[in-house]
């Protein structure tokens, strides 16, 4: 005999549909926590986080706004849609400025994303090592950062990748310990030192 759940328990995990949730759902269905992503039509929920995730993403926030050309804007875990079943929330996306159209926006367009960053944290390594650069590289955004901690020290690591056209998918352009010096997607010079990291 099994039991039956209780009401309590029904309005508290909705029971997914048989072909999985939508971006539609996403911004539809009440009370979601914040920050819930939309992966391969799953909900996926962020456990509380760490001092190094949110002062590594106000790092390169900081550093990517002091040089940013005009048409492009910085924006920090805001919704990007992939395609229906898939909306996840990098950590820090370079959008093109026309996809800004007021205070009200709740999501970009993956054509509208030059750049997503993830920080990795425990909870979430798998997503952004794997799952998530193979769904950006494949919905076309251009450029991908993999920020980690290393080493017996933790020192951060940001991983820079650069969209191949002709196989569609994500080659290492570089690896940046104490600074992050690129050209792409424009002009990035970022002092990431556990120094820099620690005065912020």
């Amino acid at each position: 005999m099994t039991a039956e759940p209780t009401t309590a328990q029904s309005s508290r995990w909705p029971v997914p549909p048989q072909d999985g949730y939508t971006v539609d759902d996403l911004f539809t269905l009440p009370d979601l926590p914040p920050h819930t992503e939309l992966i391969d039509g799953s909900l996926v929920f962020v456990s509380p986080q760490r001092d190094f995730h949110s002062t590594m993403i106000d790092l390169l926030m900081t550093g990517l706004r002091s040089t940013a050309p005009p048409e492009v804007r910085v924006r920090r875990e805001m919704t990007v849609v992939l395609d229906r079943r898939n909306a996840p929330e990098p950590d820090v996306s370079v959008v093109r400025t026309e996809a800004i159209t007021g205070l009200d926006v709740t999501r970009y367009q993956a054509a509208d994303v030059l750049l997503a960053v993830e920080v990795v944290s425990p909870d979430s390594e798998a997503r952004d090592r794997e799952a998530k650069p193979h769904k950006y590289a494949t919905a076309g955004i251009p450029h991908f950062w993999l920020v980690e901690r290393t080493g017996t020290d933790q020192h951060p690591v940001v991983r820079v990748y650069e969209l191949d056209p002709v196989t569609k998918a994500y080659a290492l352009t570089g690896i940046h310990h104490d600074r992050l010096k690129t050209g792409v997607p424009f002009p990035v010079d970022v002092d990431i030192s556990a120094e820099a990291l620690a005065a912020l």
